[in-house]
């Protein structure tokens, strides 16, 4: 009797197996490329796979974000198959739907696809406070972090130079520390400034500014007005006064949107279903964070974007009427 209940046991534990496999098989993941753990990058991606997630038990997919070299690495890994969607700099988006400066050599990404842009990132231009620096003119011959290789930081860091006219060897020290490592680094007086390309507030500014005074140098000239006038994806922009401590006044610099990217054979339902995560949610994915509180759903679709629309981003689009 025993050993018929124990049979008829297992048999039963067997189905609910078998019949549990499926639903489980059924489970997609997606992985949102960022940047460094203390930027905006990887506070957004957290921001969207927390609303993807919200709703993992209707379309059964579940979102994960990476810690990455930023906007560069982003695409290419996209482009290699091992991410599914990433952020990526305007400018960066742009190159690689044209095959143009660090994407020179891979050339045009044909399939790489927009899904939305995201925050103003105004490049940020941060000194030593004993280092003292008036203009940016004044690093020629200082240490300077010029960004990680990889990043979109940095590839917008090479065409300043380019618009300038200075080379690497301009600086003392070009060093290539990642995002997470620029401001310890310039507390403890191992580089006199960095610059980054990042929403704000952003903690990574947050930091050096209070810890150790550090100062906000504008990015202004005629070099800077040709650049910004030449290239589609860049303009001017200005972080406000008191925004971090010791900096009351008002920063002009110049900058790129974020965006988000994937490629065309990620499949239409998979896009549609993050794309509808976040505007089905808009107002909740903007109190995720500071530099997202001022979006605009017709902004996202319009801006930025120069990669053609991903097929299940343009799907949720047409239903909400925002594209045609």
């Amino acid at each position: 009797m025993k050993r018929t209940t124990l049979a008829a046991s297992l048999a039963a534990a067997l189905a609910l197996a078998t019949f549990g496999a499926p639903a489980s098989a059924q489970q997609k993941f997606v992985t949102i490329g960022t940047g460094g753990v203390t930027g905006v990058y990887y506070a957004a991606g957290g921001a969207i796979c927390r609303l993807v997630n919200k709703d993992r038990a209707k379309h059964g997919i579940r979102c994960s974000v990476e810690s990455t070299g930023g906007s560069v690495f982003n695409v290419n890994t996209i482009r290699a198959g091992e991410l599914d969607l990433g952020f990526s700099q305007s400018d960066v988006q742009f190159n690689a739907t044209k095959g143009l400066a660090q994407f020179k050599d891979g050339g045009a990404y044909g399939d790489l696809r927009s899904v939305f842009s995201v925050h103003p990132e105004p490049f940020t231009v941060v000194a030593r406070k004993e280092a003292n620096i008036r203009s940016f003119a004044d690093f020629r011959g200082k240490r300077f972090n010029v960004g990680n290789p990889g990043s979109g930081t940095r590839a917008s860091m090479e065409e300043l130079l380019v618009a300038l006219g200075w080379k690497m060897s301009d600086f003392s020290l070009a060093s290539e520390l990642k995002a997470d490592e620029h401001g310890p680094a310039l507390c403890d007086g191992k580089i006199d400034g960095f610059f980054y390309g990042v929403g704000h507030p952003s903690a990574n500014i947050q930091d050096p500014t209070t810890s150790c005074g550090a100062q906000l140098v504008s990015i202004t000239g005629p070099a800077v007005d040709k650049l910004i006038a030449d290239r589609p994806y860049y303009a001017k922009a200005t972080i406000a006064g008191n925004l971090y401590p010791n900096n009351p006044n008002p920063t002009v610099t110049y900058g790129v949107l974020a965006t988000v990217v994937t490629s065309s054979k990620v499949p239409a339902d998979t896009v549609y279903a993050v794309v509808k995560a976040v505007f089905d949610n808009f107002d909740e994915f903007k109190r995720l964070h500071p530099a997202l509180a001022y979006l605009t759903p017709e902004g996202m679709v319009k801006d930025g974007n120069s990669a053609p629309l991903h097929e299940g981003a343009a799907r949720y689009y047409r239903e909400k009427g925002w594209i045609k």
